[in-house]
């Protein structure tokens, strides 16, 4: 057999074929609707907002008010929920660990390997109340935001540098 080249865009049209893009959405968004940090976040800032609290504002239409504040309010709360998306699909020990188990077994499903293909390392292998007494050096671990666009980069780079040739 030749070997191929399995590319993420490979993994990612399984993903969208078989629905689990859609499933894994919905989580977000079930996830996104429970966060009460968000949600109180979000009524903070309208009960702040310069729209509503500037004088004349009962005077307005709904139609009116709604716009302003859309104009007003859409980009910080969208990014607010962004954060929180990304904390979600990061989060190794929750969605982004289910995630990354659902890429990885797709990919090996595309490629016929074995899964897994990393094995699971040594703190991750101890049972969980062990890990919770265990110091670790979380300490060391960045968050993504804490990440600079150089780190970002390297890996982007030393991902693109050497495809994955495996056996199909």
């Amino acid at each position: 057999m030749g070997s191929s080249v399995i590319t993420p865009e490979d993994v990612l049209e399984s993903l969208m074929n078989d629905g689990t893009i859609d499933a894994i959405r919905l989580k977000i968004i079930n996830q996104l609707k429970a966060n009460e940090d968000l949600k109180n976040n979000t009524i903070k800032m309208v009960e702040q907002s310069k729209v509503l609290n500037t004088p004349g504002a009962e005077k307005q239409t709904k139609r009116e008010l709604f716009d302003s504040l859309r104009q007003e309010l859409e980009t910080p709360v969208l990014e607010k929920a962004s954060k929180s998306v990304w904390e979600l699909i990061l989060d190794q020990n929750g969605l982004g660990k289910e995630i990354s188990e659902i890429v990885e077994k797709v990919f090996c499903q595309l490629s016929g390997c074995e899964p897994p293909l990393f094995p699971p390392s040594s703190s991750e292998a101890q049972p969980e109340k062990e890990r919770e007494d265990t110091p670790t050096s979380s300490s060391k671990k960045r968050s993504f935001s804490e990440m600079g666009k150089e780190d970002v980069d390297e890996v982007a780079q030393v991902s693109a540098d050497e495809p994955v040739h495996l056996r199909k």
